[in-house]
C-alpha cells in the first residue's frame, strides 16, 4: 500500500511524513517541486527510511504524474503543494494561480485517469484529500460567529483565491466524475520546519537576532492557530473516516492577535535565552517595531471545528501554550536548520515587505 503526498518537503508535508512513518508502515511517495520553502533538510531525518521514496517534480507535469501513479498505483493521494504566502501572492499572483490552479488541476485528472481503471474494489478504497485553507472564506468581523463548512467563499488575496479555485475544481471532479475525494480547511499552523517569512518563526529567528520584530499595523489582526502535529492527526483522520465529497474544518480552537502572539514568544523567549545584561534590551519585547499595513489584510479568521470532532471524534491535543513553547524550543535547538535556508533571495524579501 502506497499514500503519494505533493509538497511533501513543505512545511505542514514534510511533518506529515516524519508523523506518518512514526505511525504505519505504509510507503510514502512524496513529490516536491523545491521552491524557495522546499527544503530537503525538513526530511533529512526519512533520507535512508525505506518507506519514503521522494521525487523531485511539479504537479504541473502531466508526464511525470502519469508515471508516479503507474509505477506506484497510490491507493490515496494528500495534496499540500500550494504556494501559501498572501505577501508573495500580493506582489507576484501569477506563479499561484499556476501552481494552486493549473497544479490541482493536472494533479486531478492524473488521480482520475488512475482511478477509473482501478479494480471496483481498490476504486471504493481510493481517496483524493485536498489541503486548503480557511482563508477561503474571507474575513470576520470582531464578533461574528467563526466559519463552518458552509459559510461563503470571500477570498480576499491572490492567494486565498487560488486556493478558492483548487476547492471548486476538487468538489466538481466529484460531483461530475464521481471521484471520491475529501477537502481539508485549516487555520493559521505553526511548528517545527515553518519557513522564516511567516509570523511565528519570522519573530523567533529576529529576536534570537536583536533584529527588529516586525508587526503589520496595528497588530490586532486575529487568527486560528493551530499546531501542525494536530493538523496531520487530523489529516489522517479525515483520510481514514471521512463522508466522501465532505468538507472538513480543522482549527486549533486558540483564537489570539498577532501582537498576542508577539508578546506570548518574547516571554518564552526571555524565560529561555534571557537578554545579556551587556545589551540595551531588557526584554525581548523593546525589538517590536510597527510597519505599514500590507495591502487588504484579513482582520479576523476562526474556525468552528464542530464537524470534525462530532463526526471523526477528533480534537486538538496540544494547547496554545503547550505548542508554542514546544515550537521555540525547536527553533533555539535547530539554528543550523534556520541559518541554511537564509539565503540571499530570503534577505531581499525580508528587507523589501518590512523595510
Amino acid at each position: 500500500m502506497t499514500v503519494l503526498i505533493t509538497g511533501g518537503a513543505g512545511f505542514i508535508g514534510s511533518n506529515f511524513a516524519i508523523n506518518w512513518l512514526d505511525q504505519s508502515d505504509e510507503t510514502i511517495v512524496n513529490l516536491d517541486k523545491l521552491t524557495y520553502a522546499g527544503n530537503m533538510g525538513n526530511i533529512s531525518a526519512l533520507q535512508d527510511d525505506g518507506r519514503h521514496i521522494f521525487i523531485h517534480g511539479d504537479i504541473e507535469d502531466q508526464s511525470l504524474l502519469q508515471k508516479i501513479f503507474l509505477e506506484h498505483a497510490p491507493r490515496a493521494v494528500i495534496n499540500f503543494a500550494a504556494e501559501s504566502h498572501v505577501d508573495r501572492s500580493i506582489d507576484g499572483p501569477e506563479v499561484f494561480m499556476q501552481t494552486n490552479v493549473i497544479g490541482t488541476l493536472r494533479l486531478l485528472e492524473a488521480s482520475r485517469n488512475h482511478w477509473k481503471n482501478l479494480a471496483e474494489q481498490e476504486k471504493d478504497k481510493f481517496r483524493f484529500l485536498h489541503v486548503s485553507t480557511d482563508e477561503v472564506y474571507g474575513s470576520l468581523t470582531p464578533n461574528a460567529p467563526p466559519f463552518v463548512e458552509t459559510s461563503r467563499y470571500e477570498p480576499n488575496s491572490p492567494y486565498s483565491a487560488s486556493k478558492a479555485s483548487s476547492d471548486h475544481l476538487v468538489r466538481a471532479y466529484h460531483h461530475t466524475y464521481g471521484l471520491p475525494v475529501l477537502t481539508t480547511n485549516c487555520s493559521n499552523n505553526y511548528g517545527p520546519y515553518q519557513f522564516p517569512e511567516k509570523l511565528i518563526p519570522l519573530v523567533i529567528h529576529n529576536a534570537l537576532r536583536h533584529q527588529p520584530l516586525p508587526i503589520y499595523g496595528d497588530g490586532l489582526q486575529i487568527r486560528d492557530w493551530l499546531y501542525v502535529k494536530d493538523h496531520c492527526s487530523a489529516i489522517c483522520s479525515v483520510l481514514d473516516k471521512g463522508r466522501l465529497g465532505e468538507v472538513y474544518n480543522i482549527g486549533g480552537l486558540n483564537e489570539k492577535s498577532n501582537i498576542d502572539i508577539v508578546h506570548s514568544l518574547c516571554g518564552i523567549l526571555d524565560e529561555l535565552v534571557p537578554c545579556a545584561a551587556d545589551t540595551p534590551l531588557k526584554s525581548y519585547k523593546d525589538l517590536i517595531k510597527f510597519v505599514k499595513d500590507r495591502p487588504g489584510h484579513d482582520r479576523r479568521y476562526a474556525i468552528d471545528a464542530s464537524k470534525i470532532e462530532h463526526e471523526l471524534g477528533w480534537r486538538p491535543s496540544e494547547t496554545f501554550e503547550s505548542g508554542i513553547l514546544k515550537t521555540v524550543k525547536w527553533y533555539i535547538s535547530n539554528q543550523e536548520w534556520v541559518e541554511d535556508i537564509r539565503s540571499g533571495e530570503y534577505q531581499s524579501w525580508i528587507q523589501k515587505q518590512y523595510k
